[in-house]
């Protein structure tokens, strides 16, 4: 090979590492978009109910998933219910004859599975929760704050910004009706 020649693969070569180092870095921009810190904050929280003992000590945290699992196994029959009945009621909504007293009674038979089995997990919260120091079930109970159906709203970072500003409003409103305007 002659110089001219080793230039120009060497010319391609820086070419094709260009390239190549670009697709790198575009695909890394990629993926780290599509899974990296983009995931919002609240996302990241675990709220479901079984993470309602976490600032317990392990071997409270695993009693207290023990008795979720159980509750839960008891009330399957319930669970099982509950989706038949809301398959029944979509069924029912879809027919071409419609058939309130049907529907009505879909609902109801749903409403109450579903409420048998909430009544079930609440119910193995409160025996767990009858197992804690006082100490432990207030630390549960913020806990719950956070997760579960009895979490709470947390207030956005700025809160405070939309009331200073309907107060503002309706003080402009009020002074505007005094004047006339």
């Amino acid at each position: 090979m002659n110089g001219r020649s080793w230039k120009f693969v060497l010319v391609a070569s820086l070419v094709l590492n260009v390239f190549l180092l670009g697709a790198i870095v575009g695909g890394a921009y990629q993926w780290f978009a599509a899974h990296g810190a983009t995931v919002p904050a609240l996302a990241q929280q675990r709220t479901a109910l079984r993470f309602a003992a976490e600032p317990l000590p392990a071997e409270r945290q695993k009693a207290f998933i023990d008795s979720l699992k159980s509750a839960r196994r008891e009330g399957k029959q319930f669970a099982i219910e509950g989706r038949e009945g809301r398959r029944e009621v979509l069924r029912l909504l879809a027919a071409p004859q419609f058939d309130r007293a049907a529907l009505d009674a879909a609902l109801a038979r749903t409403r109450e599975a579903d409420s048998n089995l909430r009544a079930q997990v609440e119910g193995s919260v409160a025996d767990f929760a009858a197992t804690l120091s006082p100490e432990e079930r207030v630390e549960f109970a913020d806990s719950l704050k956070l997760r579960g159906q009895w979490r709470e709203p947390q207030p956005a970072a700025n809160a405070k910004q939309p009331a200073q500003q309907s107060a503002k409003q309706a003080a402009s409103e009020s002074s505007s009706e005094a004047s006339g305007e």
